[in-house]
């Protein structure tokens, strides 16, 4: 019985170490978000610029909704610290330039992994409409 209770401690122990998606690691995820302004048809450019102070989300593993956002600095770069490996979305919500959806607004996704523990990923520009 002795052996029993120490094997099934054992594997909780050994289950429990295994660290999912998020906070209370060493990765970082960066990027910068820029933006494309148009008129309101999409016909015509009207400027570009670093999108500033725009909210920048981020999904830890399958789940739904978000776990966590930040705002885009000045020149709209963003960053994520203190990640775990695993599987992760990060998105920025954009004007529809397809003007299909009823909000005329839509998720600008990209997925990644982290693979290593130290990892710095870095997503480069990220661009929406305005």
């Amino acid at each position: 019985m002795k052996i029993f209770l120490i094997a099934i401690a054992l594997c909780v122990a050994i289950a429990s170490c295994r660290k999912e998606p998020g906070v209370g690691g060493d990765a970082t995820i960066s990027g910068q978000v820029w933006v494309r302004d148009y008129n309101s048809t999409f016909t015509q450019l009207l400027g570009e610029y670093p999108a500033e102070d725009v909210y920048v989300y981020i999904t830890y593993g399958n789940k739904t909704g978000y776990d966590k956002r930040i705002k885009t600095d000045y020149d709209g770069y963003f960053q994520f610290e203190y990640l775990y490996k695993g599987d992760y979305k990060v998105f920025v919500y954009s004007a529809d330039s397809t003007l299909t959806d009823l909000n005329n607004m839509v998720a600008v996704v990209q997925q990644i992994s982290i693979e290593e523990r130290k990892e710095l990923v870095d997503l480069g520009t990220i661009t929406i409409f305005d």
